[in-house]
């Protein structure tokens, strides 16, 4: 029988794998990335409050928490706007392979916020990310406007996710992510209303983004952004970090399938993405031989 850690660590694989194909619904979506984010985070809500009804889940909270889950949602929208505008200046591949570097804000973040101990094994696997990452800046420096919207884009991911974990301890997840993504919807209607984007040409979309916006906001945002909040009870913000580096690799495996020609990278920028996969599967290995000796 699989331990609750071990069931969340392979449904946290799973959650990543259908972010990895976020980035392609991103490419495919024809809109820009506030409108696209929008849409996105409108239609979630929609689903996770049919879930919400459904389930008879009770949302009251206290004045506090949902002040919080609200600010939590401002910078999850934040992150996504980020990361669909990296992508459409540069490709998915770029974006993606940036997007590792959350794994070492989280490893800084945590002790920032939280006052733990800092791990210096966690500090020096994000360093190794870092090393990859240096790579891709050489051989791909003509993509540094997206390089530096994905590396916002992965601090923003960091800090999110280092705040949800707290969340996780005391809240219902589905609650949350209704909260934090209605926080988005929120914060981001306000800035599209005072952008005068409010025009009937924005509510009309195509059948195309219509449809890929429907898995987008289902799928990968609704299901992915509850399970992942939910897996929090189990895991650590950092290894949820580091698993998310498996993302770039989902995502560039399927960007070359999709997109072919468009999304060849340079040989020096896949070493750069198997440094990445490697820190990963070495944090597997040290945090399993971690928890070997402390259970003997």
């Amino acid at each position: 029988m699989l331990s609750d850690n071990t069931k969340s660590y392979l449904h946290l694989h799973l959650i990543v794998f259908i972010w990895g194909f976020t980035a392609i619904l991103g490419a495919l979506i024809s809109l820009d990335a506030l409108p696209l984010v929008w849409f996105r985070m409108l239609f979630a809500v929609g689903f996770i409050a049919v879930f919400i009804y459904f389930k008879k889940l009770p949302l009251r909270v206290s004045k506090k928490a949902f002040l919080q889950f609200i600010f939590a949602g401002l910078i999850i929208a934040l992150h996504w706007f980020t990361f669909f505008k990296a992508i459409k200046v540069s490709n998915v591949s770029v974006t993606l392979a940036c997007l590792s570097t959350g794994a070492f804000f989280a490893s800084l973040l945590e002790p920032i916020l939280y006052g733990k101990k800092i791990v210096w094994y966690e500090v020096f696997l994000g360093i190794l990310v870092i090393c990859g990452l240096y790579i891709i800046f050489n051989v791909e420096g003509n993509y540094w406007e997206g390089i530096i919207l994905a590396l916002i884009s992965a601090f923003l991911s960091a800090l999110f996710a280092v705040i949800n974990s707290k969340f996780v301890k005391e809240h219902d997840a589905t609650v949350i992510s209704f909260y934090e993504l209605s926080g988005g919807v929120f914060f981001f209607s306000i800035l599209l209303l005072f952008g005068n984007s409010f025009y009937t040409d924005f509510f009309q979309l195509t059948t195309k983004d219509f449809v890929y916006l429907l898995i987008l906001s289902s799928v990968c945002t609704a299901y992915a952004f509850i399970a992942s909040t939910a897996v929090m009870k189990f895991l650590s913000p950092y290894t949820v970090m580091l698993t998310i580096n498996l993302e770039p690799i989902y995502g560039i495996i399927l960007a070359m399938l999709i997109f072919k020609e468009k999304e060849q990278m340079s040989f020096e920028f896949y070493i750069g993405a198997l440094i990445i996969l490697f820190t990963v599967l070495l944090n597997v290995i040290i945090k399993g031989r971690k928890k070997s000796v402390q259970s003997s």
